[in-house]
């Protein structure tokens, strides 16, 4: 005898079965490997990810914090974390696409941390391995004695959120120094993207066109 099911099953069946069908996936693995900041020392970095009201996190980290490191006694002067990043997204549409967010801090005279930078970068929308060089930026203070006050108390100019450096709204009144970089890698794969009318995959890739003299030995014809 086969079980009874109710329309009330059927209905809800058939609707989780056109959402999973209306669902794309995103997956971004990869570290926040490294970071120039030539005048300071002893410097630990936190990040987090923003992103639209359409999307989900279903696995993985939103925000994290590295460890404390030094900088390299060779010429290049680096910073070095080699941090994971590992999240998936899930979302009905790329509005909102997700950005990482940076923001490094380290120690001053005083003992006291202090920002010395804040960045962001796109989630790379194409799938493959990826690297990025952030340009970091510090809030400035609007005069000469709010600076010094601010270096006196050790209460440097910051942002309440730092997802605030994602977003467009109120920057152009933020005044800001440039200082710094950070390299990030991405890996990034997605998933129905392409069933949803999305295609990410760059056309020389996607239609790339095979001579037809390949594989034949030099000098050798067509017949």
């Amino acid at each position: 005898m086969l079980p009874y099911i109710t329309e009330h099953q059927v209905a809800h069946q058939v609707k989780i079965t056109k959402m999973a069908q209306t669902v794309f996936l995103l997956m971004a693995g990869g570290q926040i490997e490294s970071a120039e900041f030539p005048e300071f020392d002893d410097i630990y970095c936190k990040y987090c990810f923003t992103y639209g009201s359409d999307w989900l996190i279903t696995s993985g980290l939103e925000e994290g914090i590295t460890q404390i490191t030094k900088k390299s006694k060779d010429d290049r002067q680096e910073f070095v974390w080699n941090f994971p990043l590992d999240i998936t997204f899930k979302s009905t549409n790329p509005h909102g696409w997700p950005q990482l967010v940076i923001h490094c801090y380290g120690i001053d005279v005083f003992g006291q941390d202090v920002v010395r930078g804040y960045g962001m970068c796109h989630v790379p929308i194409t799938p493959g391995r990826h690297k990025r060089k952030v340009p970091m930026f510090v809030p400035e203070s609007a005069s000469a004695l709010q600076k010094f006050t601010a270096w006196f108390l050790g209460r440097r100019p910051e942002f309440v959120d730092p997802k605030v450096v994602a977003q467009g709204e109120g920057r152009e009144v933020t005044r800001v120094r440039s200082q710094g970089f950070v390299t990030v890698s991405f890996n990034v794969v997605s998933k129905d993207m392409k069933k949803l009318g999305y295609d990410v995959i760059p056309s020389e890739v996607s239609t790339t066109v095979v001579p037809d003299n390949v594989g034949m030995a030099k000098g050798q014809t067509e017949a």
